[in-house]
Order: C-alpha cells, then sequence, then structure tokens
C-alpha cells in the first residue's frame, strides 16, 4: 500500500482494490484523460482540473504537479520503502556520500564547503573552470563534509578526490 505525503500534515494512504481506488480506506472515484505527453484534465466531484506534471524525479520519488496553477511537490513511499523506514533507515539514510571527485581536470575557482558543514543533495559544494566554462560540482547526496582536500586556486586532474564525507 503505497503512501503519498504531500505536506507533513497530508499524508495519504493508497489501495488498488476490486471496486477501484481507495484512498485512506475511502472510495475515490474521478476521471482522468491525458490530454498531452505531462498534462491531464481531471473531473472530481463534478469540479474540474486541469493538473500538469512538472518535474518527475523517479529515483527519490519526488514529483511536483500543477493543478489550476498551484505547484505540489508529492514524496511517493512504496512497500518497500515503509519497511526500510520501520526497520528504522530511511531514504535520506541510504545515500552514503564518500569521496566527491573532480569529473574533468580544470582549476578549482571557489569552494562553497568547509569542513564540518552538513549539505543536502544536490547542494553547491566546488565550482571548476574546465575548457573556460564555469561547472558547479553539486552532492551527489545528503552529508557532512569531513575534509576539504583542495584550495581555491588548485589545478585538478580528472577523477582527483575534491573532498570527503
Amino acid at each position: 500500500m503505497p503512501r503519498i505525503t504531500v505536506r507533513p500534515d497530508r499524508v495519504f494512504e493508497v489501495s488498488q482494490e476490486e471496486a477501484g481506488l481507495l484512498i485512506n480506506q475511502v472510495p475515490f472515484v474521478w476521471d482522468l484523460l491525458a490530454t498531452g505527453p505531462r498534462t491531464f484534465h481531471i473531473l472530481y466531484q463534478n469540479r474540474s482540473y486541469h493538473a500538469e506534471v512538472v518535474n518527475a524525479d523517479h529515483e527519490s520519488k519526488v514529483f511536483t504537479f500543477r493543478i489550476n496553477h498551484r505547484s505540489y511537490q508529492v514524496q511517493v513511499q512504496d512497500q518497500f520503502d515503509l519497511l526500510l523506514e520501520r526497520m528504522g533507515f530511511n531514504q535520506a539514510n541510504a545515500i552514503r556520500v564518500g569521496l566527491v571527485k573532480a569529473p574533468m581536470p580544470g582549476l578549482i575557482l571557489d569552494i562553497r564547503v568547509m569542513p564540518g558543514d552538513e549539505v543536502r543533495k544536490g547542494d553547491p559544494i566546488v565550482i571548476l573552470e574546465a575548457m573556460k566554462m564555469e561547472n558547479i560540482i553539486k552532492s551527489p547526496g545528503n552529508g557532512q563534509v569531513k575534509v576539504v582536500k583542495v584550495q581555491k586556486g588548485d589545478n585538478v586532474e580528472k577523477n582527483q578526490v575534491l573532498l570527503e564525507f
């Protein structure tokens, strides 16, 4: 039974029964029509809604929808996510970051973190200039910076360790 979280106070348990879709054990009756590759028309309780999938991150199971010009970010947890959560594991702890390496040779223009800093997945950590272009190196996961192995102005080689978590 998947769980859908829209906000901390808006959590829905979803199940499929012979009678149809149930949300929080209540039948959910709606009409859904795809109007494009990422757009839908929805009829629910005699009201019409225009829905659009703005962003779909299947890896983290986070989706952003725009419904009648209002945006909603939705986290989906399947049965395995819920089992891991009950066992004391969660997705935030699932991705363990150890090392961040230079993806290409270049010059370190800026370092955005210091040892001890907490970073989230996608946070900018280093700016690397390569082939006259600035490349923002982002954190591949959540963690705490342990050691920064480079300094501003350093030339680095491909796969050189930039920092450790």
